[in-house]
């Protein structure tokens, strides 16, 4: 059977408490020895994944604005790049921020190699996402062009890397290819697949909703999307909803972020770093403009 499944169904959170039947498959095998030695090694692989998607959810089994570990490492990491900054911020929308998030300076190697562990920590620590066994829903990440790209990449890497979890990866060009492959589709094939949309923010959601139609036209199934910042803000003082709402709406699929509003509340309340005018900005910003 599935040793993977089994072992996310039976193992308790110490990676014991399970008797895995194994005899017959050693001593049926041409090399016994042999056998028995790619056995358990199987099953120590699959102890390791199931105690590391165990850690990730206890740290994540938090409501409202509780923070987990990664997700405290993760805006860490975002402010000392510099893709977090406090200040005084005109958005796009008009409003004035008190916090500003550019995910295109995450721009060294170990900032890509922390920000793809964040994306993938955050998936597995998602019941959206992932089912009862501990397998993710999903058979490919697709990462829209063009900041999604490097992204999609990064998040494949990171869910082999850290859990084990193997998935295709696929990407779309802006302009058709007319030689070599040709098309606008690079990748894994997504036809009949299940398929996770991978971008740093939704503002307006025309990029994932875009994505959305692409996908549906070639018979993939978009089962959600991960984005690295929830803003968790009104589109409109007169719209309650916030464009990542709407996109789960209309699109009737899950969206799941790395960090949110009220964990970034949370991480301020917690930090030596900041003082209380940089929280009360942010609540107070909250207060008048989140969901």
């Amino acid at each position: 059977g599935d040793l993977d499944a089994a072992c996310f169904a039976g193992l308790n959170e110490h990676g014991s408490g399970m008797l895995i039947p194994v005899s017959r498959g050693i001593s049926r095998a041409a090399d016994p020895a042999l056998e028995a030695k790619r056995l358990k090694e199987g099953i120590n692989e699959a102890r390791k994944n199931v105690l590391a998607a165990q850690s990730t959810r206890s740290e994540a089994g938090q409501d409202g604005g509780g923070i987990a570990r990664y997700q405290k490492e993760f805006l860490e990491f975002s402010l000392s790049e510099g893709v977090l900054k406090f200040g005084s911020f005109v958005l796009k929308s008009g409003r004035t921020s008190p916090y500003f998030f550019n995910a295109g300076l995450f721009s060294s190697g170990g900032a890509l190699h922390k920000l793809g562990k964040a994306y993938a920590a955050a998936i597995m620590a998602s019941d959206q996402l992932v089912d009862e066994n501990g397998k993710v829903i999903f058979d490919v990440v697709f990462g829209p062009a063009y900041k999604g790209i490097s992204l999609g990449a990064l998040v494949c890497a990171a869910l082999y890397s850290e859990y084990g979890v193997d998935t295709g990866f696929a990407y779309n060009r802006k302009e058709a290819k007319d030689h070599g492959e040709g098309g606008i589709l690079v990748g894994a094939s997504m036809v009949e697949k299940r398929v996770l949309i991978v971008d740093d923010v939704i503002t307006a959601g025309t990029a994932i909703r875009e994505s959305f139609d692409l996908l549906t036209k070639i018979k993939a199934t978009p089962v959600g999307v991960s984005i690295a910042l929830d803003r968790a803000e009104k589109r409109s003082l007169e719209d309650p909803l916030s464009a990542v709402q709407a996109v789960a709406r209309d699109l009737a699929i899950p969206v799941v972020s790395i960090v949110a509003l009220p964990q970034l509340q949370e991480y301020l309340r917690q930090s030596p770093d900041y003082d209380e005018s940089v929280l009360k900005l942010v609540s107070d910003y909250r207060s008048q403009y989140g969901v």
